[in-house]
């Protein structure tokens, strides 16, 4: 649900914050008072274009931020996760959505402190918040989500479900053998191709490290006659030569032995004189078995060169790098594999797919009939409720049609159906697509009753911008009764100019418009119980309020309780 939104610098309104409660929140006030204000803010953080004529006059820029406590379902979670949004992994979690409308013409959306862009937010917002206006008829309108509500008044979320996965393991099967079918088309081209590239990585055979290790034995060659040199030198300097460093360590060694027995201070220095001269003699022992193994070989030197061209060849050939070499290696083996055993992967492929496809059917089947049934019933329930509404001439049709023969294009995770309102507000007049006959008022008011009809738990808060517009009396009353039961299951939001709606409300919120220093404010507060005799009195009367119009207050107020 929504638990606080804040406006700043939106078009009247300076700044203000309110806390909305469960239930039915209700927002009445003047005409003009900044009540749809609010409310299009809100859908500003539904992801709805805003344009940088909302922002109050003198300001730089508006921020409007709300703050949703919501169920983190695995389909949201999953979804944020997917777009890089940090979430904590809880049965409820929270998302501050927060918009800034720079007049410069900068905007800019955080979710969670991350900046996200207006397409997201739109994807985003389904999982938060419905509006429904006068004018925000495009949900309903579509058919697309008429499907989803009879699913949704049915219960066919696990056959939804089934049928989901049916139609992912069809697709995967389908998918392997196209590809396999397009390989099968190039088959002699490819088969060559592969066949060549395979031999000649293999009559290669790459090794990891090779290259390296060959550079360095081509420098080594490449410089035989210094390294000679140096070798010799200093094996000499170390042990060879009679003024050799191996010479004099020992005459060392043996003063400081003599000098131990009349200084203990020097017998601590024994165990490191001992490594001392074994490292001088196998660093002496190594000098002349490398200076022994040095031996130039311009045949060496000539294989050493065309190995290294033959390595480099091939890298360049097949990916960069000896390594990228030899996976290429492997693909092009499986590949091969793939395309040599491809009629028989074709033939297990052809008949997985009859039993996937079947699989699919049947399921989609299960949920068609499903739906065919719950059509009806749903059609007659929307009926019987849009009585109270002054729409007691209406006809509602739900109609189902499924696809007797579906081929591929015309199968979806949804199923092989599609369903379709149809809608009549007039005597004598047959139903046709709802999209095509139902009004502004109608509209919203036929929303109303599909949501509580279906009347399923939802984690989102429902906006109702003065649904109640041109009704009044009992008709008013049923709106009231309505939205009650709407918000038993969910959050709701409602403007309104009807008592007898407002009479309802969980928690009553008054907008205010007033005048100090030549400038308009826009405030907004929830009223105790004694205010909302008040407000509710002057929804009655007028500007004139009368303790009739108050008596008549308590009475609606009593009753709805």
């Amino acid at each position: 649900m929504l638990s606080l939104l804040k406006i700043k610098n939106v078009a009247l309104i300076e700044s203000i914050e309110v806390e909305f409660g469960p239930g039915l929140n209700l927002l009445t006030g003047e005409t003009g008072s900044g009540k749809s204000i609010i409310v299009d803010s809100l859908g500003a953080l539904t992801g709805e274009r805003v344009s940088t004529d909302l922002i109050k006059s003198g300001a730089a820029a508006a921020v409007i931020e709300g703050l949703f406590e919501i169920e983190a379902s695995h389909e949201l979670l999953s979804f944020l996760s997917d777009s890089g949004i940090e979430c904590a992994q809880v049965a409820t979690t929270e998302i501050v959505i927060r918009r800034e409308i720079s007049a410069a013409g900068k905007n800019r959306i955080f979710l969670n402190d991350q900046l996200v862009t207006a397409a997201l937010l739109k994807k985003i917002a389904p999982f938060l918040v419905d509006i429904h206006g006068q004018g925000d008829q495009a949900a309903l309108f579509d058919p697309a989500s008429h499907l989803a509500m009879l699913d949704e008044y049915a219960a066919n979320e696990s056959l939804r479900e089934n049928v989901a996965v049916a139609f992912g393991e069809l697709a995967a099967v389908q998918n392997e053998l196209r590809d396999l079918k397009k390989d099968e088309a190039d088959k002699l081209q490819l088969l060559d191709i592969l066949r060549f590239q395979a031999s000649e990585l293999e009559r290669a055979n790459l090794n990891p490290g090779e290259f390296e290790e060959l550079e360095d034995e081509k420098l080594r060659l490449n410089n035989i006659e210094k390294l000679s040199a140096l070798g010799n030198e200093a094996f000499a300097l170390l042990y060879d030569d009679d003024a050799s460093a191996s010479a004099n360590f020992e005459k060392a060694v043996r003063n400081v032995d003599e000098l131990s027995r009349y200084a203990s201070q020097f017998l601590e220095y024994k165990e490191s004189i001992g490594n001392a001269r074994a490292l001088l003699q196998d660093l002496s022992s190594e000098l002349r078995a490398f200076s022994g193994s040095l031996e130039f070989s311009p045949e060496r030197l000539q294989q050493i060169e065309v190995r290294l061209d033959t390595i480099l060849q091939l890298s360049r050939k097949y990916g960069g790098s000896v390594e990228s070499a030899i996976e290429h290696l492997e693909t092009a083996k499986k590949r091969l594999a793939n395309i040599e055993f491809s009629e028989l992967r074709e033939t297990e492929l052809t008949r997985e797919l009859a039993m996937k496809r079947s699989a699919y059917l049947n399921a989609a089947q299960l949920l068609s009939d499903k739906r065919s049934k719950a059509a009806t019933k749903f059609a007659k329930a929307v009926e019987k409720n849009l009585l109270p509404l002054a729409l007691e001439k209406a006809v509602f049709e739900v109609r189902v049609a499924a696809v007797a023969e579906p081929n591929d294009e015309d199968i979806s995770p949804n199923g092989i159906d599609t369903a379709e309102f149809y809608f009549s507000a007039n005597v004598g007049e047959s139903p046709k697509p709802l999209a095509r006959v139902a009004s502004g008022g109608e509209t919203s008011r036929l929303m109303l009753i599909l949501k509580t009809t279906v009347r399923q738990t939802t984690p989102k808060t429902a906006v109702f911008d003065e649904i109640d517009a041109g009704i009044g009396g009992r008709v008013s009353e049923a709106v009231g009764a309505k939205l009650k039961l709407l918000s038993a299951n969910q959050q709701v939001l409602c403007v309104t100019h009807q008592p007898q709606v407002a009479s309802q409300a969980d928690h009553h919120f008054v907008v205010e418009k007033e005048f100090k220093g030549g400038k308009t404010h826009v405030s907004i507060r929830e009223l105790i119980a004694a205010e909302r005799i008040e407000e509710i009195a002057r929804m009655l009367a007028g500007e004139k309020i009368t303790d009739a119009a108050r008596e008549n207050a308590r009475t609606m107020l009593a009753s709805a309780k």
